[in-house]
C-alpha cells in the first residue's frame, strides 16, 4: 500500500520545463559518439575512447569519420547534471540521509542493498516529507 502511494511522482519541475525540452531536442539531435573502429573487434566495446594514434583519422577530424565529442554539444547550464523531471538525484541508504533533502530541488534514489523493512519505513518519512523517490 506504501509503495503504491509514492509511486505518483512528480511533474516536471515548472521553472526547468523549458530548458529540458531544449536539452531533449538537442540530444535527439546529436547522435552518438562511437569508438574508433569499434566495429571491427569483439572485444573493443562501442563506448567513446579518445582516438590517441599518430595517423588517426579520426582524431585529425577527416570527413566522414565520425565526430568527436566537444563543448558545443552541451547541454544549457540549468539543467546539467538533472534527471529527466529537473531534480538532482541523491543516493540514500539511511533514514537520517532523507532528513538533509531538499525536496524542491532533489529526489531520493533508494540504495540497492537496502533491505524490505528500512525500504518501507524510508518511503513512509519520504512520504510525510514531501520527498520524492524515483525507484520507490
Amino acid at each position: 500500500m506504501v509503495k503504491e502511494a509514492s509511486r505518483t511522482g512528480p511533474g516536471p519541475r515548472e521553472e526547468l520545463s523549458s530548458s529540458i525540452k531544449l536539452r531533449n531536442t538537442l540530444k535527439s539531435r546529436r547522435g552518438t559518439f562511437n569508438r574508433q573502429e569499434g566495429y571491427r573487434h569483439v572485444k573493443l566495446k562501442d563506448t567513446w575512447r579518445k582516438p590517441k594514434g599518430r595517423h588517426s583519422k579520426l582524431r585529425k577530424m577527416e570527413k566522414a569519420r565520425g565526430s568527436l565529442p566537444g563543448a558545443g554539444y552541451g547541454s544549457p547550464r540549468d539543467v546539467r547534471g538533472l534527471n529527466r523531471l529537473g531534480y538532482r538525484d541523491v543516493r540514500v541508504s539511511t533514514p537520517r540521509d532523507l532528513e538533509t533533502l531538499n525536496s524542491k530541488e532533489e529526489m531520493a534514489v533508494l540504495a540497492a542493498t537496502l533491505g524490505k523493512k528500512k525500504r518501507d519505513e524510508m518511503i513512509k518519512l519520504a512520504a510525510d516529507k514531501g520527498i520524492h523517490i524515483s525507484n520507490a
